[in-house]
């Protein structure tokens, strides 16, 4: 069943981003060669798909158009990408298995396409087929999941700032739910709030999402001391490398581990009340869990 909903929401995701995000042969070429080398280089379409089921969950059904929102979530997610990769910031070479942007174009492409996704993401919200209520408020929320406070970008600022330090758990605790665990939050969100979730329904998807995307976080922070770099299709031990804030440093393999099962099961205590509707997103966060890349 967890096969088939993966290879359903990626089929979904990917026909949405071919048909939102301006072809390579569209004027100016170039952004665009870089913008699709990116976002189709082979992602698992996580976040998308955890929209999409959670839109499933709260509706009975797949929503009509939430495609759509998966993919907006998955441009912004690969901007993200984009831009951690560059030299500034964590000068990766490899991504998803293939040169990183800025190795395959060029510094200053690279930045703009990142860029270019964000504002395409933002074009694709303003234009969900949702009420405008909802609209609105999934754009807030989604903002504020990429934002500086408690979001992305804040998570991104303070993960440099405590390179070479010794990080207390704390600070490593709001590093990861601010950097990983805003964005899978919003995701799930935002399913729910465009498959028109009541508050209280908002409120458990937001405590689901906090939970399973600081032990997914967790589980990247053991790969990355435990796979190769073949394995992950990105540069293995670049954490140990750069002295990063993780885990398995502060903590050790098993710990980190153990933490990240731990916040799985009290975040499946967080969808009780959606009974059986809730066994897909159960699975995708134990997936989460127990992926080896």
């Amino acid at each position: 069943m967890l096969k088939e909903t993966l290879l359903e929401g990626q089929q979904l995701a990917d026909a949405a981003l071919d048909r939102l995000i301006p072809l390579e042969t569209e004027h100016p070429v170039s952004i665009h060669k870089a913008m699709r080398h990116s976002v189709f280089a082979g992602g698992k379409r996580l976040r998308p798909i955890l929209c999409m089921e959670a839109g499933r969950m709260v509706a009975g059904s797949l929503p009509v158009g939430i495609d759509e929102l998966g993919a907006a979530l998955e441009m912004l997610h690969t901007y993200s990408l984009i831009h951690d990769d560059l030299p500034a910031l964590d000068n990766d070479d490899l991504r998803r298995g293939r040169p990183t942007c800025h190795k395959a174009f060029g510094e200053a492409i690279a930045i703009l396409a990142g860029d270019a996704l964000q504002t395409q993401a933002y074009e694709v919200l303003a234009r969900l087929k949702c009420p405008a209520e909802a609209r609105v408020k999934i754009i807030e929320e989604i903002a504020r999941g990429t934002g500086t406070v408690d979001g992305m970008i804040g998570g991104q600022v303070v993960d440099l700032e405590a390179e070479h330090t010794k990080p207390t758990a704390e600070m490593l605790e709001y590093i990861h739910r601010s950097k990983t665990a805003a964005l899978i939050t919003a995701s799930l969100v935002s399913g729910g709030l465009y498959a028109g979730a009541k508050d209280n329904e908002v409120g458990k998807l937001r405590a689901f999402g906090l939970g399973i995307g600081l032990a997914f976080q967790i589980v990247d922070d053991v790969l990355d001391v435990t796979q190769t770099s073949e394995q992950l299709g990105k540069t293995a031990g670049k954490d140990t490398a750069s002295e990063k804030a993780t885990y398995p440093a502060l903590f050790g393999i098993d710990a980190s581990v153990r933490k990240a099962d731990a916040l799985v099961n009290d975040a499946f205590l967080e969808l009780q009340s959606f009974a059986e509707r809730a066994e897909t997103l159960k699975e995708l966060a134990r997936f989460l869990v127990e992926r080896k890349k």
